[in-house]
């Protein structure tokens, strides 16, 4: 069952500058006046310490934007992400950008989500927003 509130998902990595995801999300969510979600799926294996600082860092970014941060722990992130979103009842995810491979994160996340809007940010912080409800997939 969703919860009634829609939301806004972002999805980030554990790099420092995926701030600018949650700051774009944030947006959105405030322009939609829905909630934000922050999610990291993390593979099983990895070496969390390695990445202890930049997921606190990005916990403290969320907190600050008046967000949740999950993190998942699963080999296939894009199922686990589109899981999240449903149940989240997710009206839009906002990611980096594209790799362009037909197998990458986002292409697979509409593969299994395709209701659900896709807004891309990239390095220098520019926003791209794909209404994937009027497209067959993301390029």
């Amino acid at each position: 069952m969703y919860p009634k509130q829609p939301s806004v998902i972002a999805c980030v990595t554990s790099q420092y500058e995926c701030d600018r995801i949650i700051e774009a999300a944030e947006q959105l969510a405030q322009e939609y006046d829905c909630d934000l979600h922050v999610l990291n799926v993390l593979r099983p294996t990895e070496n969390y310490a390695l990445i202890s600082d930049q997921l606190e860092y990005l916990h403290r970014v969320s907190v600050n934007a008046n967000a949740d941060m999950t993190v998942i722990f699963n080999d296939d992130a894009p199922k686990a992400a589109a899981d999240f979103a449903r149940e989240s009842n997710a009206l839009q995810i906002v990611a980096g950008m594209h790799d362009g491979g037909n197998e990458s994160f986002l292409v697979r996340f509409n593969r299994l989500a395709p209701s659900i809007s896709i807004t891309m940010v990239d390095k220098d912080r520019k926003v791209y927003t794909m209404d994937v409800r009027a497209h067959s997939a993301v390029y």
